[in-house]
């Protein structure tokens, strides 16, 4: 059987999250914007969804609005809240280490007068927050800081960063909480953000729907328009059964994290001690502050891509970084933000795991890769040693020739 590495690209659907889609998707198929019984049977869902997410992150049910992903919760959230604050301010301060759905957001802002402060980060990852303060100003509106990396796990001091914005009046906070939700507790009380986004697939929920917490007295621009839906955040017929299946999701995840991250983090470390025992293999991100099923390592040599499709061959699914730029010729934004260059950047494997894993598919893993490893290094070296050899004679042979024909 297939092992599967790449949970923090996405997870399988959990049975449990798929029995709740399914009276949604059958008997129970009316538009919860209709005001007759097939309407109201699926309003009272949507209803009880949402009331559970509300639950599930220390939030009020109003505060939460269902979009079709971390992504658009993503682009709500910093479109949002830069388009409303707008006439007070411009500034908008963020990290170098964001996903794309929010970096490119940024850039796009630029485009029409927004200014957009790119933070630094330290060797592991984290932004200090002392700078995210210093970086503060009359015209910031919004600051901008995930929760954990999706590509090297680091966690950030989001509850710190929260504590330094505040004393700032009319400075929105926003945290991307996608690859978090699965493995640290989300209080958004706690943390005390204005914005947190989250993405049902990151945590066994079904594909195409997340939601976005927007704290109550929040002021954000919609940025779909055509309907009072989401108490006019985000227009568009609700996917009800989708939401319920977030909604089980979630809250499986809460209840159950107690139990699964002892043995989760126990085999994330084993396979950690496998692979860093390898010459010229080491971990990034923080050794501490991370996500229990995280483990990004750097192949000295090595190629990352290279080296995931050969294991997807052997049968191990993991990928280099983002699921997002898959394919990219780029090396990751987030390690060449973390000091690394280019040259190491480019050997980055990331290898996550998830609720479903196994110690048997973790040894077999360890063994997959160090197997996998040898092999492209084994055949680097031949190609290097051939080289060389066939370099003196191919000289030699255009020396002859040029004899010859003199």
């Amino acid at each position: 059987m297939p092992i599967y590495l790449d949970h923090a690209a996405t997870t399988p659907l959990r049975r449990e999250a798929l029995e709740a889609m399914l009276p949604y998707l059958t008997d129970h198929f009316g538009n919860a914007s209709s005001p007759h019984g097939f309407g109201r049977v699926a309003r009272a869902g949507l209803d009880e969804a949402r009331e559970r997410v509300a639950c599930a992150i220390g939030a009020q049910p109003r505060e939460i609005v269902f979009t079709s992903g971390g992504s658009e919760s993503n682009n709500l959230a910093v479109k949002g809240a830069a388009w409303a604050g707008k006439a007070r301010g411009h500034r908008i301060v963020t990290t170098a280490v964001e996903h794309h759905s929010v970096g490119h957001t940024m850039r796009y802002l630029e485009k029409f007068g927004f200014e957009i402060v790119e933070l630094p980060v330290d060797r592991y990852g984290r932004v200090d927050p002392k700078d995210v303060e210093a970086a503060i100003t009359p015209k910031t509106i919004l600051v901008s800081v995930m929760l954990a990396n999706n590509e090297v796990g680091t966690i950030q001091p989001i509850a710190q960063i929260a504590a330094r914005v505040r004393r700032h009046k009319g400075v929105l906070f926003h945290t991307d909480a996608v690859g978090a939700a699965a493995y640290l507790a989300i209080d958004a009380a706690s943390l005390d953000v204005d914005l947190l986004s989250l993405a049902a697939h990151k945590f066994e929920g079904p594909k195409g729907v997340g939601a976005l917490y927007v704290r109550h007295g929040t002021n954000i621009l919609a940025q779909q328009q055509g309907g009072a839906q989401e108490r006019y955040r985000r227009a568009g017929t609700e996917d009800v059964a989708s939401a319920a299946g977030m909604a089980t999701a979630l809250e499986l995840a809460v209840c159950e994290r107690p139990e699964v991250e002892p043995p989760l983090l126990a085999l994330r470390d084993a396979l950690a001690g496998r692979l860093l025992g390898i010459e010229g293999v080491h971990e990034t991100g923080h050794p501490v502050d991370r996500l229990t099923n995280s483990l990004s390592i750097l192949v000295a040599g090595l190629d990352g891509a290279s080296l995931a499709m050969a294991l997807d061959l052997a049968g191990l699914a993991c990928s280099t970084g983002s699921a997002c730029v898959s394919g990219s010729t780029d090396v990751s934004h987030v390690l060449t933000a973390m000091g690394y260059p280019e040259d190491e950047a480019k050997g980055a494997l990331r290898l996550s795991l998830g609720r479903t894993t196994t110690a048997l598919e973790i040894e077999e893993a360890g063994r997959l890769i160090a197997q996998v490893i040898d092999t492209q290094r084994e055949a680097g070296a031949k190609l290097a040693a051939t080289s060389r050899v066939a370099a003196p004679g191919h000289d030699a042979g255009h020396a002859a020739s040029g004899a010859s024909a003199g």
